[in-house]
């Protein structure tokens, strides 16, 4: 029992474990507070930048949408990171060769080399998203660096009232929001208020969960790529071998027949 409990120990890819681990929770940390963020972000910019609905309908219906798009994502990586496990199972037990007779198969190595180039595409495409997750990151922290600079000039009575922040000038709302900028004490309540603080703190966990995301695609395709060349390296062997115990039986058979033939003759 404990010598089968080693073998099967011995077939676990932990890196891929460790990687599935680590894509999960950046997808979970990414699609779960980015959800809670943009509709933070919504209720904001209404009671603060855009009081008339019609100004910032588009952006509301491209938040919405990012939200649906959020759901997929996570189903999506949910699924592909337990075939991706699976899958390090497979090439784990081929190459290791822990089954008896398993073995690797034509179908196989082209699964393996697929998931590689698909590792690779939803790689580079994480790099956009981390990028793009870490404007909302930009902007909130600007606001709140202007938040700060208004609390220390009213600790010194000095009055901050031209110190705006004007939320047209990144192009989500247009030029003719009213009023499209906060200024002064209303710029300071707006950054005390629990949305504004949960909202930012959760576009930052967000952005790291992408970049956690990122790191794990990373991981995955350097494990894909490894076990890739072993199979592919395992299944030249293989071939190798097929071929030298048939040589081996064919000389064996020459062998007998002479045999046969010099004791015929005798």
């Amino acid at each position: 029992c404990f010598e089968c409990c080693i073998k099967c120990l011995g077939g676990v890819p932990y890196a891929s474990l460790v990687a599935t681990i680590l894509c999960f929770s950046g997808v979970a940390l990414f699609c779960g507070c980015g959800h809670v963020a943009l509709a933070g972000t919504i209720s904001i910019l209404e009671q603060n930048f855009s009081t008339n609905v019609t100004d910032h309908a588009l952006l509301s219906e491209v938040i919405k949408l990012m939200q649906y798009v959020i759901y997929g994502i996570a189903s999506f990586f949910f699924l592909y990171g337990i075939i991706l496990l699976a899958e390090g199972f497979y090439t784990t037990s081929a190459v290791k060769e822990l089954h008896g007779e398993f073995k690797t198969t034509i179908c196989g190595r082209c699964i393996s080399g697929m998931f590689v180039f698909l590792t690779y595409i939803l790689g580079v495409a994480w790099l956009g998203v981390f990028g793009f997750s870490a404007v909302p990151v930009f902007m909130f922290y600007n606001m709140w660096s202007t938040c700060e600079v208004i609390r220390s000039l009213s600790a010194n009575m000095t009055s901050a009232d031209q110190i705006c922040v004007d939320i047209r000038q990144y192009g989500i709302i247009p030029w003719n929001a009213v009023p499209g900028k906060a200024c002064g004490s209303t710029l300071a309540n707006m950054c005390s208020t629990p949305e504004f603080y949960l909202s930012y703190h959760l576009f930052i966990v967000a952005c790291a969960g992408a970049g956690a995301t990122v790191i794990a695609l990373i991981h995955f395709l350097m494990i894909l790529s490894s076990n890739w060349a072993y199979l592919k390296d395992a299944s030249k062997m293989q071939a190798y071998q097929d071929i030298k115990a048939k040589e081996e039986q064919e000389l064996q058979d020459i062998q007998s027949r002479s045999k046969e033939q010099l004791n015929s003759y005798t």
